[in-house]
């Protein structure tokens, strides 16, 4: 059992914030992700959940058992907690082969000989490493290095397995792998993960929960990866998990216009009261066409058209807001939506987020 539960933890260094007042609750066997900028104190939780650091104030408990509280100065050993830890570096012995790496923590509790042997080559199978076990670390790949430090966090059966960036290091297609291949793994094990990334995908892709947390360490929003996603909590979380175009809109009366300008707002209705709101779209939520009268989208004009293979890129101009729109190429070949720059369009909106005042979006460009 595996259930985590952290109270109010907090860490300072040489005088700086880290972790204000941090609560969290992790429910057994459930992949969780924290999701964040580098620096926002992901990698400093879990070091306190390993017990490489002591909190500054409050407790955390793993599986019903303290093991930190600041209040009374408990620090139970790492090696005491029941956990597992892989760190984006991989972490492995250069001078051991495989077979060697992995059994390193069964050797260290001193595990009668049968048994480590048993145990290794079974964990060594289960990250997909068969036939593997007498080469050394220069002769794996990058993947399969990580994969063996899968394997040292897991043979000593962890009930919690704390992942700190662990894919960072590998290629797009490794990271791919990876990701679905650690998933797998927690279903069949039923160990409870604890995963930190700044990788939206990866957080989307993993987690049963995830939580968003900022660049000051606070969380701003903790649910299902489909309910954030869907449902952000605020502009930032919207901005966090993808692409985010964001659209000034003006309440004037019954009215609704685009910035300051008079084009008018053509889409979903707004959902809030105020003068000053923000349409808040990804660009797959964008539907472009060339000759439609002014209620079938917003006019624009492309500035920036980028083939990318699967799908095209534009870059449009929406009365003075930049905003980005993914088409698939072949829907672009069959409707003729090729647009070069230069070229008038219209922008028609399947979803909108709405929020509160005139928000700048810094990844239009």
């Amino acid at each position: 059992m595996a259930d985590v539960r952290i109270e109010g933890i907090s860490k300072q260094y040489a005088g700086r914030s880290i972790l204000s007042g941090l609560s969290l609750s992790l429910d057994d066997g459930e992949c969780f992700t924290l999701l964040g900028p580098s620096g926002c104190g992901k990698t400093v939780l879990l070091r306190l959940l390993a017990g490489f650091e002591t909190p500054d104030s409050s407790s955390i408990a793993i599986g019903g058992k303290v093991v930190a509280n600041a209040a009374t100065g408990l620090l139970i050993p790492p090696d005491q907690r029941g956990l597992g830890v892989v760190f984006q570096d991989y972490a492995v012995w250069p001078h051991m082969n495989v077979f060697d790496n992995v059994a390193y923590p069964l050797k260290l509790a001193k595990t009668d000989s049968a048994a480590l042997r048993e145990r290794t080559l079974r964990t060594v199978g289960l990250v997909g490493l068969d036939g593997l076990e007498a080469r050394m670390p220069s002769q794996l790949s990058g993947g399969q290095q990580q994969r063996v430090a899968l394997a040292c966090a897991l043979v000593s059966e962890p009930h919690l397995l704390l992942l700190d960036e662990p894919l960072n290091n590998l290629d797009a297609n490794l990271r791919e792998e990876m990701r679905f291949e650690i998933k797998a793994l927690q279903r069949k094990l039923g160990i409870t993960i604890l995963y930190a990334t700044h990788d939206q995908e990866i957080a989307l892709g993993i987690s049963d929960r995830l939580a968003v947390i900022d660049e000051h360490g606070a969380l701003r929003q903790i649910g299902a990866p489909e309910e954030v996603y869907e449902h952000p909590g605020d502009d930032f979380v919207f901005r966090f998990l993808g692409i985010a175009n964001f659209l000034p809109v003006r309440r004037d009366g019954e009215s609704l216009y685009i910035g300051g300008s008079m084009a008018a707002w053509v889409g979903p209705p707004p959902d809030k009261a105020g003068v000053q709101l923000s349409a808040g779209f990804r660009p797959s939520d964008v539907l472009l066409y060339r000759d439609r009268n002014e209620h079938d989208g917003l006019p624009g004009i492309v500035r920036r058209a980028s083939f990318l293979g699967a799908q095209v890129d534009y870059l449009i101009d929406i009365a003075g807001t930049l905003i980005r729109a993914a088409l698939p190429s072949h829907e672009c070949l069959a409707r003729q939506l090729l647009f070069v720059q230069g070229d008038r369009c219209r922008a028609g909106l399947t979803s909108v987020q709405w929020f509160a005042g005139d928000i700048v979006a810094s990844t239009q460009a």
